[in-house]
């Protein structure tokens, strides 16, 4: 049987599990909206799902340094409020008949911007919660949930989507963000207010940037900052197109583009589950490094897919190999980046991170379909994948793991029990 981290942890997973759910559940559903509610083109919904990421991520920057000094599950309580009560507008609006597109674009915006707020304290939460020995555990059955969503959520969806209509969905999504809050409601004890250093009461500009600041200064979180992000945005700039292509030139059908990506993901459970017995052997840094280097080599075969069975299995085989390398890889790296962080720079550390990684997702979406209409959809594929090729050397040759010299640099103690 799996190690027990405890009741808590398990109320903190399910909300994790239902919210993870729901997101899958409404995978690319304001794209669907737009287009069969709406009539959206090309344009409209390249704008929609690029300036979605950049804005939100804009928003989100204030938040890193406003969260860090504050109780991190009332934080994550009103984040998911927050996500909920401007989902449900959608469906809303939509009943009544007054849907429009800068609706779609200012709630994408605000969900965005939540998104990283919610992603940055929960961190904080999750290394209060669990020992700092159990926390490749905990994350590892954050990548098996992750995963299992992705496996299951958009087919779902989409059936959902053709059987009742286009915006229940993310009527369904806004429902799994308050679930998601009664869950972290559930998880009690008192959490203890974080102390506040020298940190002035309203965020400065020198907190805005404190986050960005400690990575930069980190030889061991510098280089895995720089190849994370742009592994995630080649990966993420080269999805449409490929969209595109098995969609358009090579004439799949839509449940058979729905395989080819549902269907690989039972290499994340089969990573995540590799992930602590192959750290056990080998070690963090080869693991990492390992991994890290066979998550990128895949990419470049989707440019060589062609059309029939054929096709359709070459891109389930690249998939299945990508997604078992990242299950191996995302666990690792979680952990290890936690355990780096002091306790009072989680919060702006990791908003940093995230607001970087979504807005070159978004900077390098709008870029790869600009070189795909000036190219084809298989050349900017091709691209991508060479240059995915080259981040593996991004990834430390060396474990630069600095020895901890005084107690703020510790792991923090576990919040207390009321």
């Amino acid at each position: 049987m799996g190690r027990s981290l405890g009741r808590r942890f398990r109320w903190f997973w399910a909300a994790y599990a239902v919210s993870a759910f729901g997101t899958w559940l409404a995978f690319d559903a304001f794209a669907l909206i737009a287009i069969l509610a709406l009539d959206a083109g090309p344009a409209e919904v390249s704008v929609l799902a690029a300036a979605g990421l950049a804005v939100g991520a804009v928003v989100a920057v204030p938040l890193g340094p406003w969260v860090e000094f504050r109780r991190k599950r009332p934080v994550m309580i009103a984040m998911d409020l927050i996500r909920f009560a401007a989902l449900m507008s959608v469906p809303a609006a939509y009943l009544l008949g007054r849907l429009s597109f800068a609706q779609l674009l200012v709630v994408a915006v605000v969900v965005g911007a939540a998104d990283i707020a919610f992603t940055a304290a929960s961190g904080a939460c999750l290394k209060a919660l669990v020992r700092s020995g159990d926390l490749l555990v905990a994350n590892g059955r954050f990548e098996a949930t992750t995963w299992t969503a992705t496996a299951l959520g958009p087919p779902l969806g989409t059936a959902a989507i053709g059987l009742v209509g286009p915006v229940v969905s993310v009527a369904a999504n806004a429902v799994s963000f308050l679930l998601s809050a009664a869950g972290i409601r559930a998880i009690g004890g008192r959490e203890p207010r974080p102390a506040r250093t020298a940190a002035p009461s309203r965020p400065g500009p020198g907190d805005l940037l404190e986050g960005w600041r400690y990575i930069l200064a980190s030889p061991a979180l510098r280089p895995l900052f720089f190849n994370t992000v742009l592994v995630g945005g080649l990966i993420m700039a080269a999805s449409p197109l490929l969209a595109v292509l098995m969609l358009g030139e090579l004439g799949f059908a839509p449940w058979q583009y729905g395989l080819a990506f549902g269907l690989p993901c039972v290499g994340g459970l089969i990573g995540s589950r590799l992930a602590r017995p192959l750290l056990a052997r080998f070690g963090r840094h080869k693991v990492m490094l390992t991994a890290g280097t066979l998550r990128a080599c895949w990419s470049l075969g989707l440019a060589f897919v062609g059309p029939g069975p054929t096709g359709l299995l070459l891109v389930i085989a690249i998939e299945l190999g990508l997604i078992t390398c990242m299950g191996v890889f995302n666990p690792v790296f979680a952990t290890y980046r936690l355990e780096l962080l002091p306790s009072d720079r989680v919060v702006r550390t990791l908003s940093a991170w995230s607001i970087t990684g979504k807005a070159t997702i978004a900077a390098m979406t709008g870029a790869w379909g600009l070189l795909a209409g000036l190219t084809s959809p298989r050349t900017a594929i091709a691209i991508a994948g060479l240059l995915l090729l080259a981040t593996s050397l991004l990834l430390p040759r060396h474990d630069r793991t600095p020895q901890l010299k005084n107690a703020d640099q510790a792991p923090p103690e576990r919040e207390t029990l009321a």
